[in-house]
Order: C-alpha cells, then structure tokens, then sequence
C-alpha cells in the first residue's frame, strides 16, 4: 500500500483508498475467530469477514500475530439501520494491567442521525484521552478505511486516508507513549446499551437484531512483536532500528511508516475534521480534569 507520505496533496485521498481495496489479504492467513461462535464469518475464500450480535452474545475476532510499531488499515463496513446500543470496534492492544492500547469505536444510532467514532489511547494501563467524531458519512453504506499509523514519534488515526487524530510522543515531558509493548489487533461487534448512545438513554431495539459489521480488505505493514500470544512475560526488550517490517502484501512492504508525519496538507485536513466534526476532546474537558488538563494537551496543537 502506498502511505502517500500522509497527504502530499488533497488529490491523492481517493488513489490511497483505491490501492488499499487492491491489496492482497486473507482473514484465514492472518486472524482467527475469539468469540462469537458462528456469529463470526469468514466468506468469500478469506477475503470478507463479518461479524454479528443478537440478544445473546455479540462476537469478534484477533489477529494471529503481535506487532511493535507498524501501519494498519482495515476496510470496515457497520450494520444498517437501528444500530443504537452496539459498538463496533477496531483496535489494537497489549495484555496484561499496564496495557497499551489504541481504540476505534463506532457507536450504533438510531436511524438518520450521524454516527460516532470515539477514539481513546491507553499507555500504561491509563486511558481517559477520548476523542469523539461525527462521521461524515454513512458508514453502514459502504466500506470506508480506517487506518492506524504507529511508530516511536507518534500515533496517525486516520479515515479513509483522511487523519482525524495525532497523538505525539512527548515522553521528553513525562507524557508515556506506547513503545515497548507489543499489540494484538482485535475487532468485535457487542451490546454496549448502557452507555454507547446518548449515554445509555437509548436502548438496544433487539427486533433489528441481528446486527451484523462487516470487516473487507486489510493491509498491515508492521514490525513482529518479540512476544508470542500467552506469555506472561511483562518485559519487551526491543530495539526500533532492529525491526524488520513484514506486510500482509508480499509484493508490496512499505516502510514509510516508520518516520511518518504529517505535512501541510495533512495539517491542514486534520483541521479540517477536527473543526467540523469533533464532538468531544478531553483536552478541553476541564471538569474531567479539575486538576489541569494532562500535560500533553498543552502542548499540542491538535
């Protein structure tokens, strides 16, 4: 996949997008089913998963392997309709109660209304860093991209090429970043009633039910984590120069991820989105925080 340097210029957006739906991928290869029993489907020879929830369970899948810094992008697909109650998510995470953890969560909405991506970033097992967009389309019609961009300067959420959020590493100013720890990529599909929409005023219309997500063409271009699945070791000694990236394409690994930032461009479009369709920022939330807001916020002008 082509990073386009993070937006050389408004133009590219659709070419990006393009060349994701064209990459190779297999949801056989590269992930299994965690939860959900037949809930969970893998279609079309490995190239469609879907994902679904009724009044019972909802379901989810996982990656096969660990990663430590890397480029993810996952073509996503929600359920139509009355979706008020579920959350559909994409993200990557460590184990363990010091865990990293980097959330895309789409909220569920009653039919007509915008949807909601809320992002959240964990270092060291603390959290609290949401951020909230109305999508500005409907993402139940289409696939759309969804994209995370980590390395050891930064953290790039992305939509459809589009990026939304940049979380930098400041740990010059004490602020902890997720550099160590080796992540998981999980997606799921569950009943998330009591707080999802409107705060847990809305509830779940389980005559929809069921609802079903689907997951299409992926691509990851990333650095193997040092940890197999089911260790229980806590430390991860870890040297960036020494990662050898691999890619989910064989015919196309691409390592401009590794120093990717943004450009004017891509300054000015992360501006673009977060001043039509932030709804929430903890940056600015100063009842979260009576204390002062954390320190990154001061920072940064994102």
């Amino acid at each position: 996949m082509s990073s386009c340097n993070i937006i050389l210029s408004l133009s590219l957006f659709i070419t990006c997008v393009t060349v994701i739906m064209a990459s190779a991928s297999n949801f056989y290869q590269d992930f299994h089913i965690l939860f959900g029993d037949q809930r969970a489907q893998i279609l079309d020879g490995g190239q469609l998963l879907t994902l679904s929830q009724d009044q019972t369970s909802g379901s989810g899948f996982i990656s096969q392997n660990q990663y430590l810094f890397g480029r993810f992008d996952m073509q996503m697909k929600l359920a139509p309709g009355n979706t008020a109650g579920t959350v559909t998510t994409f993200y990557l995470s460590s184990s363990g109660y010091h865990h990293d953890e980097i959330d895309l969560e789409f909220l569920g909405n009653t039919s007509g209304n915008p949807y909601t991506l809320s992002t959240n970033i964990y270092t060291q097992g603390i959290g609290g860093r949401e951020q909230q967009f109305h999508l500005w389309f409907d993402p139940s019609k289409d696939f759309h991209t969804y994209s995370v961009v980590w390395n050891v300067h930064r953290i790039i959420i992305l939509v459809d090429n589009s990026p939304i959020r940049v979380f930098n590493n400041l740990e010059l100013l004490h602020v902890p970043f997720p550099k160590s720890q080796p992540m998981t990529i999980y997606a799921s599909l569950w009943d998330g009633d009591s707080w999802a929409t409107q705060g847990g005023r809305v509830k779940t219309d389980w005559s929809q039910a069921p609802f079903t997500a689907s997951y299409g063409r992926y691509n990851i271009n990333a650095c193997l984590g040092s940890q197999q699945q089911g260790s229980s070791s806590s430390s991860y000694p870890y040297s960036y120069t020494d990662c050898v990236p691999t890619s989910t394409n064989s015919s196309n690994v691409d390592n401009s991820w590794r120093n990717l930032g943004l450009n004017a461009a891509g300054r000015n479009r992360l501006r673009w989105v977060q001043t039509k369709f932030m709804i929430y920022n903890y940056c600015t939330d100063r009842n979260k925080f009576p204390g002062g807001l954390p320190r990154e916020c001061q920072h940064s002008k994102f």
